[in-house]
Formats: structure tokens, C-alpha cells, sequence
């Protein structure tokens, strides 16, 4: 199983005539936030698959193109606050929005409010326990996990809340973004138990083998 996570940067690789040749085998397309609708857009209709978005810290909330104005990407499907069993890829999926607050804009949240946005999803976690047999294989989100990938400024600190999501409900990944990546030396992946930890930043192909293994190519 394919998946192709997008993240903060439009990548020439992705938007271009060959994505179909470039991505022919992705049975499903992750977004970890600060993209463009039109963009995520073109993904769908290019790769004719499903795409699962959360909005970053800079997502506006009407965007406005050639064929008026929208609230979101049209055919692309919202996690936030949701769990969610893909039944094409019998995954199961679960976002959160925004990054920690720094300033007044939009889809910014405190650490407190961070962990009222997990809390609400612990119901349905345990429901999908009992379901499907595990709580979480793919946890997306825009900001990093607390210590994990995070800077020390106030706009790109990790979140706390998600460390102990990680940890009680073990989800085979966590996908993030928001912390631009311009050095071949900056660490992308990182594992907090069974857990693989990794920055989405452009974008990424992810080759699935099973619950526990992956390769990844840029």
C-alpha cells in the first residue's frame, strides 16, 4: 500500500503533467496542513483517490479561485477532531488542526485547548477498539509532538497533548508538518515507542508493508 503525505510547500513533483506517472501506485494522499485548496484538489482529480486533510496554522477560511469562493478543498475529506476507518485501505485515520498560539490568527490553540481537542476523541478511539481490533494506525496533525521535531520558538513548539496520545493509543504513525525543512541534516523521522514519528514538509511517499514496517521516499 502507497499513501502520499503533502505538507506547507506546493512541490513541482506533485503539481505537474507526470504526477500520474510519479504516484501511479498511491491508494490514498495525506494532508498535514498549509496547502492550498486548488492544490489538494489537483491531487484528487489527478490520482483519482481519496485525500485526507487537517488546516495548518496559515489555512484560510474562504478561498477563492476561478470558480468563486469555498470553505474547503472540494473531494477531500476533513480529520479533524474525527476517527475515521478508510474501508479502500481498512485504515484508520484521525486528525487535529492548527499549531499552539503565538498570535491572534486563525486555527491557533493553547496547550489546554490542544488536550480538550484529544480528550474528544477518546470515545471514539475505544469504539474503533472494539471494532476494528486497534484504536489508531494514522494520527495527522499540522504541529510536531512535544520535544519531537519542535523548535523552541513560541510559533513552533511541539504539542504535549500528543506525546501521551501517542503513547496510550499507539498509532503505527503520527504525520506532521509545520516545521519547514531546508537542511538534509534536519531530523525527519523519529520512533516514541512503536510509533514512527514524521514531517510531512513538501511531500513524501509512503510504502505500507505492514502495521509495523515502512520505507519512505522523497
Amino acid at each position: 500500500m502507497e499513501i502520499l503525505t503533502v505538507s506547507d510547500r506546493e512541490c513541482l513533483r506533485v503539481y505537474s503533467n507526470k504526477i500520474k506517472d510519479r504516484f501511479k501506485n498511491v491508494d490514498l494522499a495525506v494532508s498535514c496542513g498549509d496547502l492550498s485548496y486548488y492544490y489538494l484538489e489537483f491531487i484528487i482529480s489527478s490520482l483519482d483517490i481519496p485525500l485526507y486533510y487537517i488546516r495548518g496554522n496559515h489555512a484560510k477560511e474562504i478561498e477563492y479561485g476561478c470558480d468563486g469562493y469555498r470553505k474547503s478543498p472540494w473531494g477531500a475529506i476533513d480529520l479533524h477532531k474525527k476517527v475515521i476507518h478508510d474501508k479502500k485501505t481498512n485504515l484508520i485515520l484521525s486528525g487535529i488542526q492548527g499549531s499552539l498560539r503565538y498570535n491572534s490568527g486563525d486555527y491557533q490553540y493553547s496547550q489546554a485547548e490542544m488536550w480538550a481537542v484529544v480528550m474528544q476523541l477518546v470515545p471514539a478511539l475505544l469504539w474503533h477498539k472494539i471494532r476494528y481490533g486497534r484504536f489508531l494506525d494514522i494520527l495527522v496533525t499540522h504541529a510536531p509532538p512535544w520535544g519531537i521535531h519542535d523548535q523552541k520558538d513560541p510559533a513552533h513548539q511541539g504539542v504535549k497533548a500528543f506525546n501521551w496520545l501517542i503513547k496510550t493509543f499507539k498509532p503505527s504513525y503520527h504525520l506532521h508538518g509545520h516545521v519547514h525543512v531546508y537542511s538534509p541534516n534536519t531530523v525527519t523521522e523519529t520512533l516514541l515507542g512503536d510509533t514512527l514519528i514524521m514531517n510531512s514538509y513538501g511531500f513524501r511517499k509512503l510504502i505500507l508493508l505492514d502495521q509495523k514496517e515502512l520505507q519512505t521516499a522523497t
